[in-house]
């Protein structure tokens, strides 16, 4: 079911008395988020994300964006996660200089994930140039790592709960979303004595979770963007479970487990319930490979950051120390190491880069063992439309990878409870907490079906006014209401 027509609002001219605020991606899809705010002749994004998935999202990666670079005074970043950061290198590249804003702990994982965005890009027109088969003659990258390190000196960091000038008549303040280390929702305050707020959720985390705080309620808001990755469905309560029976079972035919993961947040989350189950017996000692130098990197990123810890969930049983390696996990750093695991029978787990098997190490592991049926791939949360994760959900038969078709024969197996974002209870959770209703609610960073339905079930449930955003839109924002102002312009 996609969205309905009701949902979206209705065109009108002009903006409003506090400004403008444009979707330029991260509507009616999950990835490339970019909200444009333009207020007192001034203008500064809330995130700043690179399309993933569909072909035809990730061509919009090449093409001109819908506003001027050199006209965005700032950067307000949600999280660190690379649809909501990744086009920070090509927006300094085509002459944006103010400030990028984030939590301390975004900026240290931007550190690792912008240069680890860049060298893919590099690699991938490397690649095409190689075996030829780009349509352009030389194929060149999006933007490069000196692109990365240029916006990476732009990077200012700010605590949680401590406003911060944006631009002149804005200001903004940070508060734990819970997704992954460092994630924020973004209060921003418009205007002078009687300010609009513009609240954004972010990526929205789980309560009661490991290692992460949960997310901090958020009491007012005139206008409120929220995400609704999960807002179609629930996550499965036996998650855990689940991938203690597939662990024990491809392990009992000397399989090998092979986990696609996020390098951020889930492959840390797993680390941890892996290290739970262990010690609880309920799965056998299995050596675990982490084989994502950029997963590594982040993994002590995390160890670093105590404060982000949610302490009184972490103590493992007996009291140990709470730690995120210990004596079964071999980092996998070299190619040379990782390549000699495809010599290795199992059982063994196989932690690897992407988390929707789109690039990145475990498309090796995949294409070796994806025909072995003693192969399970464990598929731990949301794949995007046109990845070859999804298509792995979908039952796909043949998979193509490195210009071959690979057979099937593993078994897939999606487990959604273990998703770092909130679920469609989760996130009406977390809006029951606002004290009053806001004077609109903006449905975003969903694909259709899913934006829709969170859309109608806040209606019915809240009786708030709310509307999915249209991608390309803009609206005004206004103390009284905020409607569809037509399309962007280039300024």
């Amino acid at each position: 079911m996609g969205i309905d027509p009701a949902d979206t609002g209705e065109p009108a001219s002009g903006t409003g008395a506090y400004g403008a605020l444009g979707f330029f991606g991260g509507a009616g899809t999950v990835t490339g988020a970019k909200y444009l705010v333009t207020s007192g002749g001034h203008r500064f994004l809330l995130d700043c994300g690179l399309f993933q998935g569909l072909k035809e999202l990730r061509l919009r990666n090449w093409a001109p964006p819908a506003f001027a670079p050199t006209a965005i005074e700032a950067v307000v970043l949600s999280h660190a996660h690379i649809d909501h950061t990744g086009y920070l290198p090509l927006l300094a590249r085509l002459g944006f200089r103010g400030p990028i804003y984030c939590t301390a702990p975004t900026a240290d994982l931007l550190r690792v994930l912008l240069l680890d965005s860049a060298r893919l890009q590099e690699e991938e027109a490397e690649t095409a140039n190689r075996y030829g088969y780009s349509k352009h003659h030389p194929a060149r990258p999006l933007y490069d790592t000196s692109d990365a390190h240029a916006a990476l000196l732009l990077v200012v960091t700010r605590g949680y709960a401590e406003p911060f000038a944006v631009a002149p008549g804005a200001s903004a303040l940070f508060r734990r979303a819970g997704h992954i280390l460092g994630a924020a929702t973004v209060e921003v305050r418009l205007g002078g004595a009687r300010p609009l707020r513009l609240v954004y959720s972010g990526d929205l985390g789980r309560r009661d979770r490991p290692i992460l705080r949960d997310p901090e309620p958020v009491g007012e808001a005139d206008v409120l963007l929220v995400e609704s990755t999960y807002g179609d469905r629930s996550h499965a309560l036996d998650a855990i479970d689940r991938l203690a029976e597939l662990v024990r079972d491809t392990a009992a035919r000397g399989g090998v487990v092979i986990v696609p993961s996020f390098a951020v947040g889930r492959a840390q989350e797993l680390l941890w319930i892996l290290r739970r189950l262990e010690e609880e017996r309920r799965i056998p000692p299995l050596p675990i490979f982490i084989d994502s130098p950029m997963a590594i990197d982040v993994t002590e990123i995390y160890s670093r950051h105590g404060d982000e810890h949610a302490v009184d969930r972490m103590a493992p049983p007996g009291g140990a120390r709470f730690g995120l390696a210990w004596a079964a996990h071999h980092f996998v750093r070299s190619v040379a190491e990782s390549k000699a695991l495809n010599e290795r029978r199992g059982p063994m787990i196989v932690i690897a880069g992407s988390g929707m098997a789109t690039g990145g190490r475990v498309l090796h592991h995949l294409r070796l063992r994806l025909p072995d049926p003693r192969t399970t791939v464990v598929l731990p949360g949301y794949q995007a439309a046109g990845t070859r994760g999804r298509s792995l959900q979908e039952g796909a038969k043949r998979l193509r990878m490195f210009g071959e078709w690979v057979t099937v024969r593993a078994r897939i197996a999606s487990i959604d409870g273990l998703s770092a974002h909130a679920d469609r209870g989760e996130i009406l959770r977390w809006l029951r907490g606002f004290v009053r209703p806001p004077q609109v609610t903006y449905v975003v960073h969903g694909e259709a079906a899913a934006a829709g339905a969170l859309a109608r079930r806040v209606r019915e449930e809240l009786g708030w006014e709310v509307r999915v955003a249209i991608d390309g839109q803009t609206v005004a924002l206004d103390r009284t209401r905020s409607h569809c102002v037509g399309q962007p312009g280039g300024t």
